[in-house]
C-alpha cells in the first residue's frame, strides 16, 4: 500500500465521519445555544434545562437522517470492499 493510497483512504474515513456526525453535532450545538439564551433571559440555571433539549434533538436528528446515515456508511463500506485488492497489492 502506497502511502497516496493511506493518505486518500483517510481523506475519505474523514469525509464521511464529518458528514455523519455534522448535522447532529449542528443541531445540538444550536439547541444548546437557544436553550442557553433561554437560560439567560430568564435567569434558570438548572443544570438538566441545559441537558435534555440537546438529548431530545440529536436524538430527533439521528431518527429523521437515520436511514440516510446508514445508506452513506454502506456505501462507504462497500467501496472499501470492494478496494481491497488495490489496497493489498
Amino acid at each position: 500500500m502506497t502511502p497516496e493510497t493511506v493518505s486518500e483512504l483517510a481523506r475519505q474515513a474523514l469525509w464521511t465521519t464529518v458528514l455523519l456526525v455534522g448535522p447532529v453535532l449542528l443541531v445540538g450545538a444550536l439547541a444548546g445555544l437557544i436553550t442557553s439564551v433561554l437560560q439567560a433571559v430568564t435567569q434558570i440555571q438548572e443544570q438538566t434545562l441545559a441537558f435534555v433539549p440537546k438529548l431530545a434533538a440529536s436524538i430527533a436528528v439521528l431518527l429523521v437522517l437515520g436511514p440516510w446515515m446508514l445508506r452513506v456508511m454502506i456505501e462507504f463500506t462497500q467501496s472499501l470492499i470492494a478496494d481491497l485488492g488495490r489496497f493489498a497489492g
